[in-house]
C-alpha cells in the first residue's frame, strides 16, 4: 500500500512563510501527477497547486504568485513553498496523487496551516 505523509504545518502570521512536505512510503511519483489541495472549515476542498508527472505546475489563482510547488524525485517528496500568507490561507492542507481514475486517487491524513496575528 502507498501511503502520504505531510509535514512542515502550524501557524504563522499574516506576510510570512511555511513549507510544506509530503513523502511517499513508494517510488511513483515520475508515474502520476501530484497535487496539493486544502480546505477550510465550511468551505469545498480547492487545489492550491498541480505538477504533473512531465514536472509542469499550475496553481489556484488565490495562490498565484506565492506559492511554490516542487518535487524531488530520489526522495520520494513533494513540496509546497508558501509565501506572504494571508489569513484566508488557512485550511488542512492534503498531498495528492491523482492515478488518473475518480476514486483512485491516494491521500495524505492534512495537515493544519493557521495563518493568523
Amino acid at each position: 500500500q502507498v501511503q502520504l505523509v505531510e509535514s512542515g504545518g502550524g501557524l504563522v502570521q499574516p506576510g510570512g512563510s511555511l513549507n510544506l512536505s509530503c513523502v511517499c512510503s513508494r517510488n511513483i511519483f515520475s508515474a502520476y501527477d501530484e497535487a496539493w489541495y486544502r480546505q477550510a472549515p465550511g468551505k469545498e476542498r480547492e487545489l492550491v497547486a498541480k505538477i504533473t508527472s512531465a514536472g509542469s505546475m499550475t496553481y489556484g489563482d488565490s495562490v498565484k504568485g506565492r506559492f511554490t510547488i516542487s518535487r524531488d524525485l530520489a526522495k520520494n517528496t513533494i513540496y509546497l513553498h508558501m509565501n506572504n500568507l494571508k489569513p484566508d490561507d488557512t485550511a488542512v492542507y492534503y498531498c495528492n496523487v491523482d492515478r488518473g481514475v475518480v476514486g483512485w486517487d491516494y491521500w495524505g491524513q492534512g495537515i493544519q496551516v493557521t495563518v493568523s496575528a
